[in-house]
């Protein structure tokens, strides 16, 4: 072996090398089930979806390095190996080298080299890329990024992580003209995510739409199959039953809450990725019958009323449509809730959580406003806040239009009150755990097709999840939303969060100054229940 190929072997291939030197793959009891399938299958186009390191790989490179060392009468081709990252590259080429010298009994040279690429518009570039050549005239190749002239390459080409790949589309399409001639097509991959061309064609091929062979290979089925066997046996330890559960509950419990990453890495289930945030299934999952919205489209004649009669309205609208819903909540469990600030395009939506015991935030109800003056919407704010039994936080929108009420609401109720200016760090920081509660279980919401609009609306785009700002969607109302609920929800989780405050407290009545209207907080109501009594302060409270 040339002091390259030795180099390579032993200091450049990280996970390569890791194999024993004298590791014969075609012993007994050394490829999984998994593995000999993929060997077994002989089809033109073959597509494995995967799990992360179940072998398949390792199973590939043993297959080409077969049919490379093969004579052309025989079945013998070039294979042409194309990994996601240079990393890859130097692995699968270290597999091959091991392979060469133990079962096609061939001492291979690793050579590294410049592969001349030919680009679309005529010129050329070289890419890094390494290849063994063998004494039956073929080669293998591993390149380290993906050529503009795959269409060029003819043998078997293999397609290493697919769906991370850059350009992942153009690849898929270009390798179909390898079958012209006679080549062959080994695709590769875990998921990423739901929309990428990798799931989209498994779910063609199912379809019918393509002939790829597919192979389902997760996680779970390589365990089955003896994958931490085969792990003992390269690092040389004895397996037992009790490393099997240690290693195995190492491996789960790694992804914490990141639910939809283990699911997706491990368990072949796509995760949403760039673009929804939260699937239709997952929302509905989290969904109960029964749970009231209150909507209120302010009509024109209480809007436009002077400012004393319309407080008398409002306060009347109140007692008839929240008073019940407030009354009923258990006052011995904290509460929290968040609030999205809108106009006359948005609506106003006011999302309350109910804490049980088991720290699973209820929704009890949810209010939604719409063509509310910032006084009325101040108003019903106030009426509900001052209602709230052992309020821990409220979150209120302080960005554009939702400025004023949350100073005013700050000033009025205390350090409870959060006044979020949404920035890239916020929605970084508080839009996964806002996720990991539909995963776990430990969020309730209502039944209800425009609340599960909204919540869809939330999307992914550079690895920020928020509502795009120009989204809009027609609610069932025939008014447009703009994922209004999702962000009144996202504020109430994230203050369900809050630590505690020292100066804990309940409602205990009416709270009748909170029922005074916007820009008027200077003014007071004799009062001795509830909030109310102080303005800027939280007015009577019961300490427990």
């Amino acid at each position: 072996m040339s002091e390259l190929a030795e180099l390579l072997l032993s200091e450049e291939l990280p996970r390569g090398s890791e194999i024993p030197d004298d590791l014969d793959p075609l012993a007994d009891g050394i490829l999984m089930k998994h593995q000999r399938e993929w060997l077994e299958d002989t089809s033109d186009l073959k597509l494995g979806e995967k799990g992360r390191r179940t072998g398949i790989t390792f199973a590939e490179a043993l297959d080409d390095t077969l049919i490379a060392a093969t004579k052309r009468s025989e079945g013998g081709d070039n294979v042409f190996y194309i990994g996601d990252t240079k990393d890859k590259g130097r692995e699968f080429i270290g597999y091959c080298a091991h392979f060469a010298r133990i079962v096609a009994k061939e001492i291979v040279a690793i050579e590294e080299f410049m592969f001349l690429d030919q680009l679309e518009d005529g010129k050329t570039r070289e890419i890094a890329a390494y290849r063994i050549r063998f004494a039956s005239g073929f080669r293998i190749e591993a390149l380290s990024s993906r050529p503009e002239n795959i269409r060029g390459l003819q043998g078997i080409v293999v397609i290493d992580e697919a769906a991370f790949h850059k350009d992942v589309r153009n690849v898929l399409d270009a390798v179909n003209a390898l079958l012209i001639w006679g080549g062959k097509i080994r695709i590769i991959s875990t998921h990423n995510g739901n929309k990428n061309a990798f799931n989209q064609l498994i779910k063609a091929t199912k379809a019918g739409e393509y002939d790829y062979s597919l192979h389902f290979i997760p996680f779970s089925k390589a365990v089955e199959n003896g994958l931490y066997e085969r792990v003992c046996l390269v690092k040389g330890t004895t397996p037992t039953a009790e490393g099997k559960a240690e290693w195995h509950n190492k491996i789960i419990r790694s992804y914490g809450k990141r639910h939809a990453a283990r699911k997706q890495e491990l368990d072949c289930v796509p995760a949403e990725g760039e673009g929804s945030f939260l699937s239709r299934v997952l929302i509905e999952s989290r969904m109960e019958d029964g749970i009231p919205i209150i909507r209120w489209h302010v009509p024109t004649e209480i809007a436009e009323l002077e400012p004393e009669r319309r407080r008398v309205e409002v306060a009347r609208w109140c007692e008839e449509n929240l008073k019940p819903l407030l009354d009923a909540l258990p006052r011995n469990l904290r509460h929290a809730f968040g609030t999205d600030i809108g106009r006359t395009i948005d609506g106003t939506a006011i999302w309350p959580f109910t804490i049980d015991s088991g720290l699973t935030r209820r929704t009890p109800f949810m209010i939604e406003l719409r063509d509310a003056p910032f006084g009325v919407q101040q108003q019903v704010l106030w009426y509900v806040i001052g209602r709230l039994p052992l309020l821990l936080c409220g979150a209120i929108d302080a960005g554009g239009l939702g400025a004023q009420i949350a100073e005013a609401t700050r000033e009025k109720f205390g350090s409870v009150i959060h006044e979020i200016k949404f920035s890239q760090e916020w929605y970084r920081m508080n839009m996964e755990p806002f996720r990991s509660a539909f995963e776990d279980g430990t969020i309730v919401v209502p039944r209800d097709a425009d609340v599960l609009a909204d919540l869809q609306a939330i999307q992914v785009n550079n690895g920020i999840a928020k509502v795009p700002d120009d989204y809009k969607e027609e609610g069932a109302d025939g008014y447009k939303r703009h994922g209004d609920s999702a962000i009144a929800a996202a504020l109430a989780w994230y203050a369900s969060l809050q630590k505690t405050v020292k100066q804990e407290f309940h409602s205990t009545g009416d709270g009748r100054a909170a029922d005074r209207g916007f820009g008027e907080r200077g003014e007071t109501r004799p009062s001795d229940r509830g909030f109310g009594t102080l303005p800027g302060n939280l007015g009577s409270m019961e300490r427990f």
